[in-house]
């Protein structure tokens, strides 16, 4: 079990290191006004967001580790102190005071999250799900992530934009929803592992792996790009794992933990999580100016890496 939780912290400290160097390096991209995939190309000769990326496939070698060692029940829970991880980097190397105030509504969304999975507890379900159900359920994603991506840059009825956070968040949640599939699809994929490359391969679960990764790797690079770390962060972190959970009972038939004690601590735990997102939706690291001026520090060591 502590070889599961510490596997679980490592990878938390690697998406959250992740999130902060990709942030750095999409800040100072050019066109944030429209969601294109030559930011990507921009990306990609940034060392700093490289970088990220790295650190993002570190975390995630950590998260199949850590759940070797220990249950999901157990795991995914600590995950969300990936918002703790985030907001230190930001009172370490941020060019705006994190308050008690933003400590709180992190704390908050991060305790009521890991309540929630923890209490809820998906377990159960089948190994593979009907097609007609991943037909249902991609669809379903990709519209949702498609109408908040679309919602980021469609303009306001008096002609103006969604502010910088504004776009941030909703760029944010669209990222979540799609990595929640993504997450769903990898648990597919994973019940061929025993019938080695070949089977998987076989299958269609690495390609739509590949098609929808890259487009949630777009949608977290224009959420990045568009506004402050502590706008975009919350979707990242709070969307996937409950949109995972929700497919997990639609496509894997996951059974819930529903009993009357269970969804009182489950409404506590949500209540909780989102009085931080509506706190921190009104801290100055999300209504002040998104396009912070780089530490020295980290401008430094993004041209080390170069």
């Amino acid at each position: 079990m502590s070889e599961a939780v510490l596997l679980a912290l490592a990878a938390s400290f690697c998406t959250a290191t992740s999130s902060v160097c990709q942030r750095l390096g999409a800040a100072s991209a050019p066109g944030g006004e429209t969601f294109s995939a030559k930011l990507l190309l921009y990306l990609v000769r940034q060392p700093i967001w490289l970088a990220g990326v790295g650190s993002m496939i570190l975390g995630f070698v950590f998260q199949i580790l850590a759940l070797h060692f220990g249950g999901l029940a157990l795991v995914q829970p600590i995950f969300a102190t990936e918002l703790l991880f985030v907001f230190a980097y930001m009172a370490v190397i941020g060019s705006r005071r994190v308050q008690r105030s933003d400590w709180m509504a992190c704390a908050a969304m991060a305790a009521g999250l890991g309540l929630f999975l923890f209490t809820a507890a998906p377990s159960g379900g089948h190994r593979h799900a009907a097609g007609t159900l991943w037909w249902l359920a991609g669809l379903s994603a990709l519209g949702l992530a498609g109408l908040a991506a679309l919602a980021a840059y469609t303009p306001l009825r008096h002609g103006g934009r969604l502010s910088p956070a504004r776009r941030a968040a909703t760029l944010g949640v669209a990222t979540g929803v799609s990595w929640g599939f993504v997450a769903a699809v990898i648990k597919e994929m994973s019940s061929h592992l025993d019938g080695g490359l070949g089977a998987i391969f076989s299958t269609w679960s690495p390609y739509v792996l590949l098609v929808a990764g890259a487009a949630s790797m777009l949608l977290a690079s224009h959420a990045l790009q568009a506004g402050p770390l502590a706008a975009s962060q919350p979707g990242f972190t709070i969307v996937d794992p409950l949109v995972a959970s929700l497919l997990g009972v639609f496509i894997f038939s996951e059974h819930l933990a529903l009993a009357p004690e269970d969804i009182v601590v489950e409404v506590v735990a949500l209540a909780a999580l989102l009085w931080g997102v509506v706190k921190l939706s009104r801290s100055q690291l999300v209504q002040g100016p998104s396009r912070e001026p780089e530490p020295a520090g980290i401008s430094a060591a993004a041209d080390s890496l170069a």
